[in-house]
């Protein structure tokens, strides 16, 4: 009889946003007469930018032509917006990443929970805390992160590095050594993140170590403040430990459409083994290529008029994410992040826990967010909003916790 992969009946319910997504259906459904204002999951709401849109089109007419029609595209990406990657976002900042150390692909929640296959079962990971679900979950059904402890909601072969308001929720060394490091700064859930100076201590103490960095820069256009690396790649000596994933959906709104990529330096090797290599053979054999229709719109972000209007983007969302903190600030609140990423990371009040809460501001405000122990236990006490809803819902919602 077939056998199933057992480590998936170690994971505890349901996917974080599926468990919300559940609740507020039926809240909807009991209360069809309330107006939600969705501020939890980090999905955009603006528009693609013209730019994006005529170079789909114009992807589009070429399909519909016999002389320009394209099949299958190559599965590591196409040249063109490979190139415009590694001239775009690498060279322009001074770091030395060519575009065949770039593999395109639908997304960095796939990569995210992908990359762990190329690296060994009995592997230690250490996850800052809270952390962004899929990191751990995708090594729990791997078998990597030991048992379950429900009481701590912490895993038994998993290293946690607590970011707290004690440590100005920046992670520290962890004391045990990890072979797997996963850092997503700007961070979410938290919306803070470390100078260039400090990540570049992270980078020594992996090569250090021997560790790896899984290093998750989804929020990289977010960023305002000039000592904060747009690239793990900026840092003396990342092309040796670090694997950096990148995505289009937040910096240009791709939610929808789907396109990411991932950097896997040919320096970065385990003994003699090139995981550059490694992740060319996973990639090749499991993925067939994102569409050509989608990477043409991925070319069009690093054009002129691309650059300018998602520019224009990235900043009405950070307005909203001002809009939020300082309205927060006013009622009260103890409030972080909001300065180089789009989420606003808050104090539970009056002792209540993350899910209390959520209830009590879903039923009082009917607004949505999501209740930090989803992303871990250093999480609890503390609630997670997005900047990505509109201006005007925004503004309401703020309205409404206000009043509360």
């Amino acid at each position: 009889m077939f056998q199933i992969n057992d480590n998936y009946q170690k994971l505890p319910g349901s996917y974080l946003f599926s468990t919300i997504g559940k609740k507020v259906a039926a809240f909807s459904e009991a209360h069809p007469d309330k107006s939600i204002i969705r501020l939890g999951i980090g999905d955009v709401t603006q528009p693609l930018a013209p730019a994006i849109i005529e170079a789909m089109h114009k992807a589009v007419d070429e399909m519909a032509d016999a002389k320009t029609f394209r099949g299958y595209a190559p599965d590591l990406g196409y040249e063109f917006l490979r190139k415009a990657i590694s001239d775009n976002d690498y060279k322009a900042r001074g770091c030395d990443i060519e575009a065949d150390e770039i593999f395109v692909s639908d997304g960095a929640k796939s990569d995210s929970g992908n990359i762990q296959e190329i690296f060994a079962q009995d592997n230690r990971i250490a996850v800052c805390d809270p952390v962004y679900p899929v990191y751990v979950d995708s090594n729990v059904m791997a078998g990597r992160t030991g048992t379950y402890d429900a009481a701590t909601g912490m895993w038994s072969n998993v290293i946690y590095m607590p970011c707290t308001r004690e440590n100005n929720f920046v992670p520290e060394f962890p004391k045990e050594t990890p072979d797997m490091i996963y850092l997503c700064l700007p961070n979410n859930p938290t919306g803070t993140t470390i100078t260039k100076a400090q990540l570049q201590e992270w980078v020594d103490y992996a090569n250090k170590v021997g560790a790896v960095i899984i290093y998750d820069g989804a929020y990289e256009a977010y960023i305002t403040e000039d000592n904060v690396a747009h690239s793990i790649y900026e840092c003396e000596g990342a092309k040796t430990c670090a694997i950096e994933l990148k995505s289009f959906s937040k910096n240009a709104g791709f939610t929808g459409v789907r396109l990411g990529y991932t950097v896997v330096p040919k320096e970065l090797k385990c003994g003699d083994v090139s995981l550059h290599g490694m992740w060319a053979r996973r990639h090749g054999t499991k993925f067939n290529g994102a569409p050509y229709i989608i990477q043409r719109a991925g070319e069009a972000v690093y054009s002129d008029a691309g650059k300018a209007q998602l520019k224009e983007q990235v900043a009405y969302y950070m307005k909203n994410a001002a809009t939020i903190k300082s309205g927060l600030q006013e009622a009260g609140f103890e409030v972080y992040g909001g300065v180089n990423a789009p989420y606003i990371w808050l104090k539970t009040p009056e002792k209540m826990t993350s899910w209390e809460f959520f209830d009590y501001l879903l039923e009082k405000a009917n607004v949505v967010g999501t209740p930090g122990s989803g992303f871990g236990p250093s999480g609890e006490g503390y609630f997670r909003l997005t900047a990505f809803g509109s201006y005007e819902n925004t503004v309401a919602a703020l309205e409404r916790i206000k009043a509360l």
